[in-house]
């Protein structure tokens, strides 16, 4: 799969933007804040239905207006499919696949994008939730279906926690919140969906995790991965990652738990249990990556998640590869790191690279370049060679 041609109208920077790339490297040059990091965030919205690096979709929207659209031809094979996509400050966004409306969580089934970009590092050393959502994000790209459970859990998770807050407020005792129970059943049905898509997913990841951490960082440091889950008594939003592998089935030791917790529950005003509060624990040489793995290690690590990513979709999709895309992170590695990074993604149908400074990437990635300044496509430099160190 390859991306052919993206369009662009006021998105972030850009007021218009037409760019054209070809299977095999593309690069993407231009100093801080000139728009690159854009370009690559507008092609993996169409495949993760979100930005790495704001949670909302108004600041993707250019300053002053309603809507930013993004459109983007695909390749696969001999087949051609244009994405479409509007994106609204307000209200609902909307999507086409060749010119037929369809739901905006549809897009992924056409779009396999996998990005790396430097905010990756609070995968490895930041909270819980930026765990959960690098997860949830893969989840979606392997299954798409599972957006639609995602974001129903969500709404019934503010909904329960709603009533929970509002039986705190009145002072109101465990036995007499019988509607509870309702929102039990329903956050229990799509909870136990979510953890046994998760626990599968770091299952899967495994393997490719170890065979990248390797490639990347030179040596066997024995990553592993799993989750730590509420239902299991473990709570990572308290710093406890420790649980008991419980009986039965996910959903039944989904509904233990929340029984436990139900006192506690109501206390707080919060919901304690559920993979809203999980955390994907990363290890090396049997001790947790966050708190023990060295700035090295952590970007290792970093890479090499989206790396095992990048494999499982490869593995797992007809439409062939996926997009690679690397925002920005040849800056941050050693020589010898970077090296290796080349040496991996050289296979790819198609990989994006964006820098600041061009002697900043290996030889090997630096064909079909073109520069971005303000907010403009300058065109392809493939007759004008970049220098080294050149911005």
């Amino acid at each position: 799969m390859i991306v052919e041609h993206l369009s662009l109208v006021d998105f972030r920077n850009y007021a218009e933007a037409e760019l054209e790339l070809r299977a095999g490297m593309n690069l993407l040059v231009g100093r801080n804040g000139q728009g690159k990091t854009n370009l690559a965030e507008a092609v993996a919205y169409l495949a993760t239905l979100g930005s790495h690096r704001v949670s909302a979709d108004a600041p993707l929207v250019r300053d002053g207006k309603n809507a930013a659209f993004v459109r983007a031809r695909l390749a696969h094979g001999s087949r051609r499919v244009m994405l479409e996509l509007q994106i609204n400050k307000q209200g609902s966004n909307k999507a086409r696949v060749s010119g037929n409306p369809v739901r905006t969580n549809e897009l992924p089934r056409y779009a396999q994008v996998v990005l790396f970009a430097p905010e990756d590092l609070t995968i490895v050393r930041g909270d819980p939730s930026a765990r959960r959502r690098f997860a949830d994000q893969l989840l979606v790209q392997r299954t798409p279906r599972m957006a639609g459970v995602l974001a129903d859990y969500d709404r019934t998770l503010r909904q329960r926690t709603t009533l929970l807050k509002s039986a705190r407020a009145r002072g109101m005792k465990v036995e007499q919140l019988t509607t509870l129970e309702v929102w039990d059943d329903k956050l229990i049905s799509l909870g136990a969906q979510i953890i046994d898509a998760r626990d599968r997913l770091a299952n899967d990841l495994t393997d490719p995790l170890k065979a990248a951490y390797a490639a990347i960082a030179g040596d066997d440091h024995a990553p592993e991965i799993a989750w730590a889950t509420t239902i299991a008594g473990a709570d990572p939003e308290e710093d406890e990652i420790d649980g008991h592998a419980g009986s039965g089935s996910t959903e039944e030791q989904f509904r233990q738990a929340l029984l436990a917790k139900r006192a506690q529950e109501i206390d707080r005003g919060l919901t304690l249990v559920g993979p809203h509060r999980d955390d994907l624990v990363l290890r090396l040489r049997g001790l947790p990556v966050k708190g023990y793995a060295s700035h090295g290690e952590s970007w290792s690590v970093a890479l090499s998640l989206r790396l095992a990513a990048a494999e499982l979709l490869r593995a797992e999709s007809p439409g062939g590869d996926p997009i690679l895309i690397l925002d920005d992170v040849f800056a941050e590695l050693d020589a010898a790191r970077r090296s290796r990074l080349a040496s991996v993604v050289s296979g790819y149908e198609q990989v994006i690279v964006t820098a600041a400074v061009a002697g900043d990437i290996p030889d090997p990635l630096r064909e079909n370049a073109v520069r971005i300044e303000a907010g403009r496509v300058l065109g392809l430099l493939a007759d004008h060679p970049l220098e080294e160190g050149a911005a």
